[in-house]
């Protein structure tokens, strides 16, 4: 079963799963009650945004495979799969890690360069360079990333050929590696308390969740301006719209915003950042290229029908050898 999609169809996913002998279901599960009522007997569930936590595993009678659609698995409960025996798999990073370092440049120059400003600003008859104002130089400025992983490292390439001196922080990461790529390691105050533009690029963990609250965001400047390619949740929505309305630093830039709309049912704008000038929102859509979504569709689906045939995961999340059998008795 497809627990949740906005794809528009399933039809990847159908000729794989159902070209291995399997039939499909496709469901749009909004809660975890829902993953529950529609997916009890199923024997392999892909999820893209439907949370499959603890009591959705628990009720699952014959479950061996969960497939994620992307690389984050915060929506599934890894430890209670492993207990149960059941296989969880993700895609690799790299299926996307060339839009989202885009993406994330995209937001950062269309943010520093003031280019919705200028947009709103044209199309409401003011044709004035000062309607941006002000707006500094790049070259010379600090580009700070918070975490230096694949898509992390190629955001610095991209952004130091605008001249900026790039810093990093990843405590995962060898201060050797970083300044092998000419990048400055640096401790997470010193990162946000210097650079004047901040990409966050960490996974959401525990540790990660709200990040950036109103104690972080006060430490940073007040010209700098906090990029987000992330999960939503690591920023704070209600200390976001506040440091961009009280002045605590210039702008923001956000693929996500921490209520995660694709997650809700009839989801409405009523945020009080998309009210604001300084802040432009994405939804969600750094991954996006035809080319990323047709691969993570595809790794997704062959990834349960491998599990489901036999075959090892080619990227198993957990080790389920010392897992339980799924099936109850």
């Amino acid at each position: 079963m497809i627990a949740d999609f906005d794809f528009g169809d399933v039809d990847i996913e159908r000729a794989i799963v159902e070209g291995a002998g399997f039939e499909l279901v496709a469901a749009q599960c909004k809660s975890e009650d829902e993953v529950i009522q529609k997916s009890r007997d199923v024997d392999g569930i892909l999820t893209q945004y439907a949370r499959v936590g603890s009591r959705a595993i628990d009720a699952f009678t014959r479950c061996r495979v969960i497939a994620r659609y992307g690389t984050g698995v915060d929506i599934v409960d890894v430890d209670a799969a492993t207990r149960r025996g059941i296989q969880v798999t993700n895609a690799p990073n790299e299926w996307c890690a060339e839009e989202v370092a885009d993406h994330a440049v995209a937001l950062w120059l269309a943010a520093v360069r003031k280019i919705c400003e200028y947009d709103r600003a044209t199309r409401q008859g003011i044709w004035h360079w000062q309607s941006g104002k002000p707006i500094w130089r790049l070259k010379g400025r600090v580009f700070g990333l918070l975490s230096f992983g694949f898509i992390a490292q190629l955001i610095a390439e991209r952004a130091r050929a605008f001249g900026v001196e790039v810093w990093a922080h990843d405590p995962f990461v060898d201060e050797s590696e970083l300044r092998s790529r000419q990048v400055r390691p640096v401790s997470f105050d010193q990162l946000v308390e210097g650079a004047d533009y901040l990409v966050i690029q960490a996974p959401l963990t525990p540790e990660t969740h709200h990040t950036f609250d109103r104690t972080t965001l006060r430490k940073m400047k007040p010209t700098a301006v906090l990029i987000n390619t992330a999960r939503g949740p690591i920023v704070e929505d209600t200390a976001i719209c506040q440091a961009l309305t009280e002045g605590w630093i210039t702008g923001a830039a956000l693929d996500d915003l921490e209520e995660e709309p694709a997650k809700q049912r009839d989801w409405r704008p009523c945020n009080p950042l998309l009210k604001l000038p300084n802040v432009i929102v994405t939804p969600h859509s750094a991954y996006y290229s035809e080319e990323a979504i047709t691969t993570v569709r595809r790794i997704a689906a062959e990834e349960a029908v491998r599990v489901l045939t036999g075959q090892p995961a080619r990227f198993p999340v957990n080790d389920v050898t010392a897992g339980f059998p799924s099936s109850r008795s």
